[in-house]
């Protein structure tokens, strides 16, 4: 499996579940693709684009299904993030957790287990 994840707020990703299709954030919208990070860059996602936001949920997806859809491309420090140009059906989330602020104002990253 090749689980991708998604940082969203909770608001927008509940509207998606009312719709049962998630189009995107407004930098998703800006940029032209659904971001999302690997397990390994989560935490830095968060620390960089979300820092002292409250209310997160972390997506977490198959990201395998997605074909050329889903292109893995270069970022920050030449890391490659997968960028999901389609739109993501909700049922292809496997589960979403919070991410709540620590004492220090910095989200804590849950469980990335199914």
């Amino acid at each position: 499996m090749s689980i991708i994840y998604k940082i969203v707020s909770r608001s927008l990703w509940m509207e998606a579940e009312q719709s049962g299709v998630f189009e995107g954030a407004p930098i998703d919208f800006t940029d032209g693709y659904i971001h999302f990070s690997t397990a390994e860059q989560v935490a830095e996602t968060a620390a960089l684009h979300f820092a002292g936001q409250d209310d997160l949920l972390l997506i977490a997806v198959e990201g395998s299904g997605f074909g050329d859809t889903l292109k893995y491309e270069p970022s920050r420090g030449g890391d490659l993030f997968p960028h999901l140009y389609a739109k993501l059906p909700v049922n292809a989330a496997l589960w979403a957790k919070p991410m709540p602020l620590d004492e220090s104002g910095r989200h804590v990253v849950p469980d990335l287990a199914p």
